[in-house]
């Protein structure tokens, strides 16, 4: 490239810029490990959010605190989602597939790290959208009596493990399949 050509480099903002920083790290998170799984490199995610490795460890010290991080968002796009009373559990199972979709490598590190006291609240909060779900769809009838909040909560689990199991061509089949073994189980009797 000329010398004429090249780009200057950024200005430090110093820590104006932490909240842009963390997200696009998270952003570049998403992608860098939607594509390339857990092995990718560490450093891959600064290099994809064009901020230094410094920054990197200053936000996220190590891959779970960047999984938390991104489960942070997604559970909070779970509670925002499915505030309405129009929304099911299928409305639920939908949005959590589109989320497994792209956040695959983050379950499997999620789940490897259950205990961390980092993870445990993400699970909570979880557990509150699922127990909102599940009485409004029991006093809709449209759930069955003997389904209950541990019952979805297990199901979604198993749906994004296998979505993470998967060969990204076959997550939509998979999801499919899923599904339609929920719908019928959780169906009134």
């Amino acid at each position: 490239m000329p010398p004429s050509a090249e780009v200057p480099p950024r200005a430090n903002r110093g820590p104006a810029a932490g909240p842009s920083n963390r997200a696009a790290l998270i952003a570049a998170a998403r992608e860098v490990y939607g594509e390339e799984g857990l092995s990718a490199p560490f450093s891959a995610v600064a290099k994809r959010a064009g901020v230094g490795q410094g920054s990197l460890y200053r936000h996220f010290p190590d891959r779970t605190s960047l999984a938390v991080a991104v489960f942070v968002e997604n559970v909070g796009d779970l509670e925002e989602y499915t505030s309405s009373d129009s929304r099911t559990i299928d409305d639920l199972l939908d949005r959590v597939v589109a989320q497994a979709v792209v956040s695959t490598a983050f379950i499997e590190l999620i789940t490897a790290d259950l205990h961390d006291p980092r993870v445990a609240p993400l699970g909570a909060r979880f557990q509150s959208v699922v127990e909102r779900l599940v009485a409004r769809e029991h006093a809709a009838g449209h759930l069955g009596r003997h389904i209950d909040a541990a019952d979805v909560m297990m199901a979604v689990g198993m749906l994004a493990t296998e979505l993470a199991r998967a060969d990204p061509d076959d997550r939509p089949a998979v999801a499919t399949r899923a599904r339609a073994l929920f719908h019928a189980a959780f169906a009134p009797r």
